[in-house]
């Protein structure tokens, strides 16, 4: 999709996946008798949004530090040129890593790690150093989360946006 292309939502789609974020437990059925549509179209709306790729997933959001390990680390990696593929198919192989993005800026990963305590934390540190094609790592401890993961501000901007062009006369 270029730059000018509308987003793939529409301000029915944003509703939908407002009432998917606010109400994630409640049924198909009762979802389309909220918004006041048919079952089938909401079940249309909903096949095409996972296959258009903006629904991803549906399954629970676990909380790592919930599971034992509360420390949460952002350890960026630079990488031997040439071997930054190799490098991200190993992090696969780490637990640890809940996150891995390739970045541009100091160092070419920056993965998101959570451990059980400082010493765990720096025996994953010290298993990444030892990847082939690693060069060194710069940790970055988080101390507080300010605010969580979250899109649903961004599916209510969405929504206005779409709303207000679907009212813009052509």
């Amino acid at each position: 999709m270029s730059a000018v292309d509308p987003a793939p939502v529409d301000a029915l789609d944003a509703r939908i996946l407002r009432l998917l974020l606010e109400q994630p437990r409640t049924s198909v059925r009762e979802y389309a008798r909220m918004l006041g549509i048919a079952r089938g179209t909401l079940q249309a709306r909903l096949d095409r949004l996972e296959r258009d790729g903006v629904i991803t997933g549906s399954g629970p959001y676990l909380s790592p530090a919930a599971l034992g390990h509360p420390v949460l680390a952002f350890v960026h990696i630079e990488v031997t040129q040439g071997h930054l593929d190799d490098v991200g198919d190993a992090l696969a192989a780490v637990p640890e890593i809940i996150e891995a993005f390739s970045i541009t800026g100091g160092g070419d990963l920056l993965t998101r790690v959570v451990a059980r305590d400082n010493e765990h934390l720096e025996d994953v540190i010290q298993r990444l150093i030892r990847l082939p094609g690693v060069v060194r790592t710069r940790t970055e401890m988080a101390l507080r989360e300010r605010v969580a993961y979250r899109v649903l501000p961004l599916v209510d901007e969405i929504g206005r946006a779409a709303a207000a062009r679907a009212r813009r006369p052509l």
